[in-house]
């Protein structure tokens, strides 16, 4: 991947930086929140698995100075993306 973004090892965050991130990350994908009985928090407590698994990846952005959930597959998306217009 180019020198735009970095991984954020998930484990070296305080508690509350990722929970937010990751009520950010349900919030944009529009999970619905009310389909179980812990809403946000049993979302959260999902994705922190995900981490966990190694399913998501936390990422900055150098350049918009910005802090992102990835799925494994954004995170490479972005790689093959930022790749193709480097070449062009």
């Amino acid at each position: 991947m180019s020198g735009r973004f970095i991984e954020v090892p998930w484990r070296m965050l305080p508690a509350e930086t990722l929970d937010a991130l990751l009520e950010a990350f349900v919030t944009r994908q529009g999970y619905d929140t009310t389909d179980t009985g812990e809403g946000m928090r049993g979302w959260v407590g999902e994705l922190r698995r995900q981490l966990e698994q190694e399913e998501l990846i936390i990422a900055h952005d150098l350049q918009t100075e910005l802090t992102e959930v990835m799925t494994l597959a954004q995170w490479r998306a972005f790689g093959r993306d930022l790749a193709d217009d480097e070449e062009g």
